[in-house]
């Protein structure tokens, strides 16, 4: 590679699932974009908009969710950099759901025609992006056994270790962590109210699960108990690659085997 660009955190993403050579990797930092910079609370797609590119989270964090006829929504999935946070809208062309920063954030647009040719040309590169649009469809169907079997305090659990590995993935602690999620939108990722949130945290705190030293930060003491409370089992997000390649930081090894 000649030098890094600031689409490297998608290209530490792919190598998750395929190894690129360096041809390859070049291609894909040599991807054409914009970098933009978005305040938080940012809608930057809506559902219908017609799609013509695709957004990569660079630093912070946004979702996806959808608006139901009651004029409440449902938020589907969460993501943080390295995620390209609609491909799905871009290859179809018309959006099906929305997506909105949580955070301030930095972001790439890139054209889908830019991808849609570079894939063409590197059958590898195909291969990384449809295994990680395979990912994202396993952690949907993930949220989807959540919210519709699971109960409350199971729920909440379950997405805050999912949120623990994410950030491990990315380099980040998943032990000791900054939720950027109110209660409202906690709410709206797992079919709850705000007020039964509230007292599901409460109650993970009293069970001596989290710590909570502020309103959004997630203090994990005991990985195995969260994760059995949680329902949790990491398979569903096919981070066996990161594993094998020995990228887990040394306190997440002698700490506890994560589910």
């Amino acid at each position: 590679m000649n030098g890094a660009t600031s689409l490297a955190p998608m290209l530490r993403k792919l190598r998750l699932w395929v190894d690129l050579g360096p041809a390859q990797e070049q291609a894909l930092l040599d991807l054409p974009h914009t970098v933009v910079a978005l305040e938080r609370q940012r809608i930057i797609v809506r559902e219908g908009d017609d799609v013509s590119h695709c957004w990569l989270a660079l630093s912070g964090y946004c979702i996806r969710f959808k608006y139901v006829g009651n004029g409440t929504r449902q938020i589907v999935s969460i993501h943080m950099k390295g995620d390209m946070v609609d491909m799905h809208n871009a290859l179809l062309g018309v959006a099906d759901h929305s997506v909105q920063t949580l955070t301030a954030c930095k972001m790439a647009k890139i054209p889908i025609e830019a991808i849609r040719d570079l894939s063409d040309r590197e059958p590898s590169i195909k291969d990384a992006l449809w295994i990680d649009t395979l990912v994202d469809a396993s952690i949907h169907r993930e949220w989807v056994a959540n919210v519709g079997r699971r109960d409350a305090p199971t729920r909440i659990a379950h997405l805050l270790c999912e949120f623990g590995l994410k950030m491990d993935a990315i380099g980040l602690d998943p032990l000791n962590y900054e939720l950027p999620m109110t209660q409202e939108q906690l709410a709206d990722a797992t079919g709850l109210t705000a007020v039964h949130v509230n007292r599901v945290l409460q109650g993970l705190a009293a069970d001596g699960l989290i710590e909570r030293v502020t309103s959004k930060s997630v203090i994990i003491g005991d990985w195995k108990k969260l994760a059995a409370a949680g329902d949790f089992h990491r398979g569903y997000l096919h981070l066996d690659r990161l594993k094998q390649a020995h990228q887990y930081r040394s306190y997440v090894r002698n700490h506890a085997d994560f589910c």
